[in-house]
């Protein structure tokens, strides 16, 4: 089953997120106890994938004003502002990550009038819709893509599109996944994507933690 890419511990209310410049030789979850933190694993590809760049945006909104001391609606508002901002110039050019801060925004705002200490929760709420909602997309995407792959087809990657990108299931490999599980069999030929080497890192190592058949090829060969 694809892994669960990042997550909010509400006992510790802190981030947990699979360190993706680890793989394929170690995974590990590792915390981000506060936004600084959140911003160096977005900057240095800790995180990646733009699903998962506007979840962790979303839950870094959350983290920044969880222990927000504001008792005016403008005082909290500018705060979240000012993480937003600050989280927006970890990735400037992920659309997903903007995306997620104005959500965040419009949700703080569609509730001004609430008490502060119900909008944190009201926010974290908002986190957590964006995350079921990247599920359901992305198993959509999976069902509707499997009924286009054949049995016995042959399917080539680039980069990486999968649970590592998104909440926990993928979008192009969602659909490979999808297939599987209707009983499809399916061949994978993921090229390793220079210079980054997402395919071979991420890709790979992802299929082959979930049972698809898959060979790892260098760029040169997908043409």
């Amino acid at each position: 089953m694809p892994l669960e890419t990042i997550r909010w511990n509400r006992r510790k209310n802190q981030i947990e997120l699979i360190d993706q410049t680890l793989l394929p030789n170690e995974l590990r979850y590792i915390s981000c106890k506060s936004v600084d933190e959140l911003w160096e694993a977005i900057k240095n590809l800790r995180v990646r994938g733009a699903p998962a760049i506007g979840i962790a945006g979303a839950l870094g909104v959350v983290l920044g004003i969880w222990n927000s001391r504001a008792e005016r609606y403008e005082e909290f508002k500018s705060q979240l502002d000012s993480v937003a901002d600050y989280l927006a110039t970890s990735r400037p050019t992920a659309v997903n990550l903007f995306w997620a801060l104005d959500r965040m925004r419009a949700a703080a705002e569609k509730h001004r009038n609430r008490p502060i200490s119900e909008l944190k929760g009201i926010l974290l709420e908002e986190a957590y819709k964006i995350i079921e909602e990247d599920r359901r997309i992305c198993r959509a995407i999976g069902r509707n893509g499997a009924e286009l792959l054949p049995d016995e087809c042959t399917v080539l990657t680039h980069c990486n599109a999968g649970a590592l990108a998104t909440a926990d299931y993928g979008t192009a490999l969602g659909v490979i996944y999808a297939a599987v599980e209707m009983g499809k069999r399916i061949k994978v030929f993921a090229d390793e994507t220079r210079p980054l080497l997402q395919g071979a890192r991420l890709t790979a190592w992802e299929l082959m933690q979930n049972g698809v058949d898959v060979t790892l090829i260098c760029d040169d060969m997908a043409a």
